[in-house]
């Protein structure tokens, strides 16, 4: 959250973990069905929704799977035949919906799910770093990363409107990182039942499976005749959701008075070194920022909320002044030159007239702690890369045990 006005209506001061945030948001949403399986750190948000449908809270069809893929495979079909649908998973449970994402984002179904990210084993860990939703950034949702339990909070109600846009019409991740935002507890504001309803509005998908009136094949067989158009429409819409992004978010802010956009920008304007970064480690840089802004360090950050789209276009010119970036990257793309984030905006500022030097961090995997005299440890090298003009390396493994 860049900024945060006057709230516009009625909210209520609770405090709430990021897994129980979320879940509080899914029973404001109130989906047609939740089709679920339990995996750590994403077990609590799917079984406290059960209890709200257990004790008649929601009007939700709850069914219990004995998979993730299978939880995937319920929700596209009940997707499918009109009903507003969400599931919720993690790490290993996320790789095992793999085959079906794909199914869901070239179905063109609108199905939103939270995921808490955690490492992907093996080795065995339940731990936060990226590399779950990183695995499947290529898979056609929508990717919204969150740094907080209030931001996962605000996240769940505009992917929905997102996702289900005419124009738009796939699939939408919301992401918290695991156990540091699922399990630790803060205040967040939250909306009335009946402000939320109003902005979500009626789902109506424009065509369904139980449209006997009009029927229609989903999931046909498309070879090398169709397959191609299809993938370009999805292409096509995932530019489409861009604008339609800011507009959510901007309707979304005359309710709550919390502004949202592709990206937040802290102390960036004038900055000669930034760190660019996802999730719940803006948090921290930011307290770096501060400190360094006090001994005179002209240091900025830019937290990326909106990870698919990828807005190439805005982000260089929010970064075009900036002389050294640093990128922190919570997952590893094992391409020996650096994480997919860095990958990508090193991508986006090739034809760049101002270009600025580039640098990884790959941090926190599997649950490694970032603290401030690692993050500042970063700045302090990038102001080093400034003065020499020379990246000597691109990847940096930040926080490894010597």
């Amino acid at each position: 959250m860049s900024d945060v006005k006057e709230m516009t209506v009625k909210q209520n001061r609770e405090a709430l973990t990021g897994n129980e945030a979320m879940a509080l948001a899914m029973r404001q949403i109130e989906p047609d069905v939740v089709a679920a399986y339990p995996i750590t750190p994403q077990t609590e948000i799917v079984q406290i929704f059960s209890t709200y449908v257990a004790d008649g809270l929601v009007n939700t069809e709850y069914v219990p799977v004995e998979s993730e893929h299978s939880a995937m495979s319920a929700v596209v079909g009940s997707a499918a035949a009109g009903a507003r649908s969400m599931t919720a998973t993690s790490a290993n449970g996320l790789a095992l919906m793999w085959e079906i994402l794909y199914i869901a984002s070239g179905t063109r179904l609108p199905i939103v799910m939270p995921v808490v990210n955690r490492a992907l084993s093996g080795p065995i860990n339940i731990h936060c770093d990226h590399s779950d939703t990183m695995g499947a950034r290529d898979s056609g949702w929508i990717q919204i990363f969150s740094e907080n339990a209030q931001e996962a909070y605000d996240n769940m109600f505009q992917a929905v409107r997102i996702a289900e846009h005419p124009d738009v019409l796939l699939p939408a991740m919301v992401t918290t990182d695991g156990f540091i935002i699922s399990h630790g507890m803060e205040v967040v504001n939250t909306l009335e039942d009946k402000v939320l309803k109003d902005f979500l509005g009626t789902y109506k998908i424009p065509r369904n499976l139980l449209d006997v009136d009009n029927p229609i094949t989903v999931g046909p067989l498309a070879l090398q005749d169709f397959y191609f158009e299809t993938k370009v429409a999805q292409a096509d819409a995932m530019l489409k959701a861009k604008p339609v992004i800011l507009e959510i978010a901007e309707e979304y802010e005359k309710l709550s008075g919390r502004k949202y956009g592709y990206f937040e920008e802290y102390k960036l304007d004038d900055a000669e070194v930034a760190i660019v970064v996802l999730g719940s480690t803006a948090g921290t840089a930011k307290v770096v920022v501060d400190d360094l802004r006090k001994q005179g360090i002209k240091a900025g950050l830019l937290k990326i909320r909106v990870f698919r789209p990828f807005p190439y276009e805005e982000l260089k010119e929010a970064l075009k002044h900036v002389d050294v970036i640093g990128v922190l990257d919570r997952s590893d793309s094992f391409a020996s030159l650096g994480g997919p984030v860095f990958n990508d905006l090193r991508a986006a500022m090739y034809d760049m007239e101002h270009r600025p030097l580039v640098t990884n961090y790959v941090y926190g995997l599997g649950g490694r702690d970032i603290d401030l005299h690692m993050i500042e440890k970063a700045y302090r090298e990038l102001l080093e890369i400034k003065e020499t003009g020379k990246v000597e390396q691109y990847v940096n493994y930040l926080g490894v045990r010597e």
